[in-house]
């Protein structure tokens, strides 16, 4: 295929900030339509803004986040929420 074809606009994009590199670098998860499903990325704070800008992201709400976070306990310890 030749060129790039333009972005759908049906899927949502995430993003989730984790944490901050040496004041330089963002750490952050960014997912497509389904939040749970991520990419763990670091770059420069202005290649985020831009990235940001270029996928039009959403951040995840408190509540989404918290359905990332309880997923992950599942996948850890085999059920959700359930610490051992």
């Amino acid at each position: 295929m030749v060129g790039h074809k333009a972005e759908s606009t049906s899927v949502t994009k995430y993003v989730r900030v984790t944490g901050v590199r040496n004041e330089k670098f963002v750490e952050f998860d960014f997912s497509y339509d389904d939040p749970s499903i991520f990419l763990e990325l670091v770059m420069p704070f202005s290649q985020f803004d831009s990235f940001c800008k270029r996928h039009q992201v959403k951040e995840l709400t408190p509540e989404q986040e918290a359905e990332v976070d309880l997923d992950k306990l599942k996948w850890r310890y085999g059920e959700p929420g359930l610490l051992r």
